[in-house]
C-alpha cells in the first residue's frame, strides 16, 4: 500500500507543480532548460516540473507611463517646461521580454526624447497651436522604435506646457493690448455710425424745411420763430450751469429776433387767458 500512496502523492504533486492558471488580460512565457519554449494563453496551463520554467507574465491591456516634467527649448529659444503622459500596450510579450531589458525605463527615456526633439523644431507659438500635429508626429517616431520591442504607443497627452515667468508676463500684456485694440475700434466704428446717423438725421430735416419753404412763403416766419426758440432753449441749458460763461449774439438780428419771440410769446399769452370778471 505505501508504494500506491506514495505513487499517488507524486502524481498530486506532478500535477499541482505543472498546472498554471493564467488570468485574463495577462500572458506569460514559458522557457526550457533555458531556451524560450512557448507562451501560455489566459486559463489553465500545464508545464513540465523541473524542465519548464516560467519567465514571465505581463499584462497585454492598455498602461501609461507619466513623463515628468522637462525642460525643452522651443526653435525661436524659449524655455518650456513639458508635463506629458503616453498611453502603450504590449501587443508582442515574447519580443518585450527579449528585446529590452527594461521596457518601462526604455519607454521613458524614448519618449523624453523624441518629445523634446518634436518641439525643439516647432516656436512656441507653434506648440501651443499645432498640439494635434505635434503629438501624431511624436506617435509616428515612437512606434517606429518601439515596434521592434513589441510594444504600441496608442496616445500621447500633453498635459501642461509652462512657460517662463517673464515670457508669461510679456503674453498676457499682448493679450490685454489686443484686447484694448479692439475695444477701440469697436468705440471708434460706434462714434463713426452714430455721426453718419446724425448727419443722415439733419440732411433730411433740411430737406423737410427747404421744400416746406418753397411750397409755403408764410413758412419763412415760422422758421424765424423756430431759430429763435431753439436759441432761448440753448441759452437756458446753459444758464443752469454753475461755472461762469460768456453767450455771443449778433447784433444785427438779436433785435428782430427777441422781438419776434416776445410778440409771439405774448400773443399766445393772451389767448390763453381768460377774464377774471367774466359774469359781470
Amino acid at each position: 500500500m505505501e508504494p500506491i500512496i506514495a505513487i499517488v502523492l507524486a502524481l498530486i504533486g506532478y500535477a499541482l507543480g505543472s498546472a498554471k492558471l493564467i488570468n485574463q488580460g495577462n500572458e506569460a512565457l514559458v522557457e526550457r532548460l533555458g531556451r524560450y519554449h512557448r507562451k501560455l494563453r489566459p486559463g489553465l496551463n500545464f508545464i513540465v516540473p523541473l524542465v519548464d520554467q516560467v519567465v514571465m507574465e505581463d499584462t497585454t491591456r492598455e498602461q501609461f507611463t507619466d513623463i515628468k516634467p522637462q525642460n525643452v527649448i522651443t526653435q525661436d529659444n524659449i524655455y518650456v517646461e513639458v508635463d506629458a503622459i503616453v498611453y502603450w500596450r504590449i501587443i508582442d510579450i515574447v519580443r518585450s521580454f527579449y528585446e529590452i531589458e527594461d521596457l518601462q525605463g526604455a519607454l521613458t527615456q524614448i519618449t523624453t526624447t523624441t518629445l523634446r526633439e518634436i518641439i525643439a523644431q516647432n516656436t512656441l507659438e507653434q506648440t501651443n497651436v499645432s498640439r494635434a500635429e505635434m503629438d501624431s508626429a511624436i506617435l509616428d517616431q515612437l512606434n517606429h522604435i518601439t515596434a521592434d520591442w513589441g510594444v504600441e504607443i496608442l496616445r500621447l497627452d500633453i498635459q501642461r506646457i509652462t512657460l517662463p515667468e517673464s515670457v508669461r508676463r510679456s503674453r498676457e500684456e499682448e493679450q490685454a493690448a489686443v484686447i484694448k485694440k479692439r475695444a477701440l475700434i469697436t468705440e471708434a466704428e460706434g462714434e463713426k455710425e452714430a455721426a453718419i446717423k446724425k448727419a443722415e438725421g439733419t440732411m433730411a430735416s433740411v430737406q423737410i424745411i427747404s421744400q416746406a419753404l418753397r411750397s409755403n412763403p408764410d413758412s419763412r416766419d415760422i422758421l424765424r420763430y423756430l431759430v429763435a426758440q431753439d436759441y432761448v432753449d440753448a441759452s437756458q441749458k446753459l444758464g443752469e450751469s454753475n461755472n461762469a460763461k460768456i453767450v455771443f449774439v449778433d447784433p444785427a438780428n438779436s433785435s428782430e429776433m427777441f422781438q419776434e419771440l416776445i410778440a409771439e410769446s405774448v400773443t399766445q399769452e393772451s389767448n390763453g387767458r381768460k377774464p377774471e370778471n367774466d359774469d359781470s
